[in-house]
């Protein structure tokens, strides 16, 4: 491992910011959607908001925190390995939790699409951002390809989701 983190991170730092960036634009949108939702009559099912538009905001929040973990100026390595690999294992957690609460739901009962996009996808991509984490420790230079890998996924399923949950509300509505 590197004395000297800061050449590493350098090389990455324009990617962190952009995606950063990017996260955190998005998780605003996310509150608009929200907000403009939780006005129509009958949008209120917590099931389907802790089951189906938080994760998508905590995706975005774990990009966010991966990206300004990794734009940091560290002086050595390990504590940007700990952290990111931390996001990663948290994240991989959370969608466990996710899958039981998709298994649990009462008013709508998740196809194929919802348990790849919802549960599979992130899982991989958590799974990709803790492994890249830990590779930091003994390949560096691939290692930062995985967690970016992660990153950017998270961020496209963001996307992929939050179009989902907006097109479902708009066309079908909530459920009473």
């Amino acid at each position: 491992m590197p004395e000297n983190a800061s050449p590493l991170l350098t090389a990455w730092s324009n990617f962190y910011v952009m995606t950063g960036s990017a996260a955190a634009a998005l998780t605003g949108l996310m509150f608009v959607v929200i907000t403009l939702v939780t006005g129509r009559e009958g949008a209120r099912s917590q099931d389907g908001i802790s089951t189906f538009s938080t994760p998508t905001v905590m995706h975005f929040a774990a990009v966010l925190l991966t990206s300004a973990v990794l734009c940091a100026p560290w002086h050595v390595l390990w504590p940007a390995e700990l952290s990111v690999a931390i996001i990663g294992v948290y994240g991989v957690g959370y969608v466990l939790r996710i899958l039981l609460r998709a298994r649990n739901l009462s008013g709508y009962t998740a196809d194929f699409e919802d348990w790849t996009w919802y549960l599979a996808l992130p899982f991989l991509a958590y799974c990709a951002v803790a492994a890249g984490a830990i590779g930091l420790h003994f390949v560096p230079g691939k290692a930062f390809f995985a967690i970016g890998f992660g990153v950017v996924f998270l961020i496209f399923i963001g996307i992929r989701n939050a179009w989902d949950v907006v097109t479902f509300l708009a066309i079908r509505g909530p459920s009473p």
